[in-house]
């Protein structure tokens, strides 16, 4: 640029910026004294800021709420006012960040992913409610199972003709009298059903001192081990299409949770049954079968091609929706989860 500026006045600018190959505004550009930050120029035609909050507050009236601009430009022109195009309208809302809907709309509120934990029996309860099919079409009974999560033990259930916030009331109290809950130290997991948000349930275990908690709307996976518990029992080999009575689904889901609790070896819990989990007897269970794979290593070790086997153990923590970098026990199989409980007495 100074090789420019000193040959410009004899050899002129043009010449020398297409032989150096330079635009000449960058050298006028370069010539010109350095001025201040660059401010944008308003233009004479623009609103002032009287004519613009005059419009703001106009889109905001009660009048113009739900109106476009288009709308809002064509209803003046009929009343015989004229405040501004559409297109500075939207600039004005823009410039307000309000280029979207200017009502007070509803927000649904954000659900938290619950993370629960237990690392013994009867710290958490997961309970649902299921229909069974009745004689004729359109006819249901309604199971009701609440499940321990740590050993997968039915805790208690009940069959009635309906679903109620009174029936759901008595099976907790019911169960959490049986099984002698300490206050505070049960939490009763549930998805969003009218029965589990109801009102006197919600006031029952605050009462009994019991954490309640929810799972997300329309995500099934935040209660895995009661929809689990509900596959093993509806896919298992002779469960009936229809039931013809009530009589009839009460005794078959009897002798259903009765095999469960007590014979039923689940997978989930290294082949242990719910009933030694529950009740304390996974070690001495483990023991024993400790004992007999180590006789048989030790007649025939050559049958064991991996060398002495390795027996598993039920998990010490069971999770719905672990951390990440946390170990789960979430049921997987149609013939792995569920749980077991005496019953209650028939409604």
């Amino acid at each position: 640029m100074q090789l420019i500026d000193q040959h410009a006045p004899r050899l002129g600018v043009a010449p020398l910026c297409d032989a150096l190959n330079v635009s000449r505004a960058s050298y006028y550009r370069w010539k010109a004294p350095v001025h201040g930050p660059h401010r944008p120029r308003s233009s004479p035609r623009a609103l002032s800021p009287d004519e613009r909050q005059g419009v703001i507050d106009l889109l905001h009236g009660p009048r113009f709420v739900d109106h476009a601009p288009a709308e809002v430009v064509a209803t003046l022109l009929d009343d015989g006012t004229y405040r501004c195009s559409e297109r500075t309208m939207y600039r004005i809302l823009e410039a307000a960040s309000e280029v979207r809907e200017r009502r007070d709309q509803l927000r649904r509120p954000t659900y938290t992913k619950p993370e629960l934990l237990a690392t013994r029996p009867n710290e958490l309860w997961s309970w649902d409610i299921t229909k069974l099919h009745g004689p004729a079409k359109w006819t249901y009974f309604y199971l009701y199972v609440i499940l321990d999560v740590f050993s997968r033990y039915v805790v208690g259930w009940m069959i009635a003709p309906n679903e109620s916030a009174e029936l759901a009331n008595e099976l907790l109290s019911t169960t959490i009298e049986r099984q002698g809950i300490v206050p505070g130290t049960l939490t009763v997991h549930a998805d969003r059903g009218t029965s589990m948000t109801s009102k006197p349930v919600a006031l029952l275990l605050a009462d009994l001192g019991v954490t309640k908690t929810h799972s997300r709307p329309h995500v099934s996976n935040d209660n895995p081990f009661s929809e689990a518990n509900f596959k093993t029992l509806k896919y298992r080999p002779g469960f009936p299409e229809r039931f013809g009575a009530i009589e009839d689904a009460r005794g078959h889901c009897g002798t259903f949770f009765t095999w469960y609790n007590n014979d039923h070896h689940h997978g989930g819990l290294a082949l242990l049954t719910p009933h030694d989990v529950h009740h304390g007897l996974a070690d001495k269970r483990t023991a024993q079968r400790a004992t007999v794979l180590a006789a048989a290593y030790s007649a025939h070790p050559e049958r064991f091609v991996r060398g002495a086997p390795v027996l598993h153990t039920p998990p010490r923590e069971v999770w719905i929706n672990p951390p990440p970098g946390r170990g789960t026990a979430t049921p997987t199989s149609p013939s792995a989860p569920a749980a077991s409980a005496a019953p209650m007495a028939p409604r």
